[in-house]
């Protein structure tokens, strides 16, 4: 019987405890009763724990009663996981990793392993949206920052939120084989293995500043006229700047290289229009700039994993 421990603080996120735990119920009816997976939840404070949907949860226990040693030991994710403190947590996490087969978190959980300090010199994710604060907050962990999930060694951290159902059939999928993830996977309507990874859920190119710049004036005119030609030189002429000079500051600004932001800018573009519109895929690669159905559809399977096609009947 392999037993997984979800550990909850105030204000987490409910549908990351509820995804993954639910993917081991379910994995239950069709496994022998030895073989079962034996789900409780912790809490760090006594009593009920309100997520951040106003929910309130009783944990089954509080940490100071957890058992010795769990199979798998887990931490969601939610508000409270990156605009809180709490140090009994990390100090009693840290301890109870080390007697734990793995470990892992969801979405943006992996802020509460970050400051027990337990992602240091680990390959780790979170949701895409505060991948680049986990990146500065914990310099020595290796964040990736398009996979839906990650395993290194005995860690294992997902992407944003429904992403922690990923990382439970990937479980499931190891303890007991491919067939039967498959099996819990279909009861919960979902598929084992997504296309794409979460890129294509987050836009790839931040905001332009409202700031008046040399910069924002050259980016604001590109994003303006994206079915025009540009390189390098034209858009260093457009802050009147020499190219080398421009590619340097631009760089170092917008943290993309100009040429990858003008990239990044025309996918964002096509998949607007692929979201919000009926425009033939031709008519959405010369609006948004690639010159050809081909060039695009190549450009969105090396971002986005997905064809424009796949992307729009996606998300449309």
């Amino acid at each position: 019987m392999k037993t997984v421990a979800m550990v909850l603080f105030p204000d987490f996120l409910l549908l990351d405890m509820a995804g993954p735990l639910e993917v081991f119920s379910v994995a239950n009816r069709y496994l022998k009763p030895e073989s079962h997976y034996q789900l409780t939840t912790l809490g760090i404070e006594p009593g009920p724990l309100r997520a951040s949907n106003g929910v309130l949860v009783h944990p089954d226990r509080h940490i100071s009663d957890a058992a010795d040693r769990y199979d798998l030991l887990l931490v969601p994710g939610g508000p409270g996981a990156y605009n809180q403190q709490f140090p009994s947590l990390f100090v009693w996490l840290k301890a109870a990793v080390q007697r734990a087969e793995r470990y892992g978190s969801i979405c943006t959980g992996a802020f509460v392993l970050g400051h027990a300090g337990l992602l240091d010199g680990y390959r780790v994710t979170t949701h895409w949206n505060y991948t680049e604060r986990l990146i500065r907050g914990f310099p020595n962990a290796n964040v990736a920052t398009d996979q839906i999930f990650v395993e290194d060694r005995n860690l294992i951290t997902s992407g944003g939120v429904t992403a922690g159902i990923d990382l439970a059939l990937a479980v499931v999928a190891r303890d007991h084989g491919k067939k039967l993830a498959q099996d819990v996977a279909k009861v919960l309507l979902v598929v084992m293995k997504r296309q794409g990874g979460q890129a294509q859920f987050s836009p790839l190119m931040a905001a332009v500043s409202p700031q008046e710049t040399p910069i924002t004036r050259a980016q604001n005119y590109v994003l303006e006229h994206l079915d025009e030609a540009f390189t390098v030189e034209r858009m260093a002429g457009l802050a009147n700047m020499s190219a080398r000079h421009f590619s340097r500051v631009f760089t170092r600004e917008i943290n993309m290289t100009p040429m990858e932001f003008l990239q990044s800018a025309r996918i964002d573009c096509a998949r607007n229009l692929l979201e919000t519109s009926d425009l033939p895929l031709k008519t959405v690669a010369y609006k948004s700039g690639f010159g050809s159905v081909r060039h695009m559809r190549l450009l969105f399977a090396e971002k986005l994993g997905l064809t424009p096609a796949q992307y729009r009947e996606q998300f449309s």
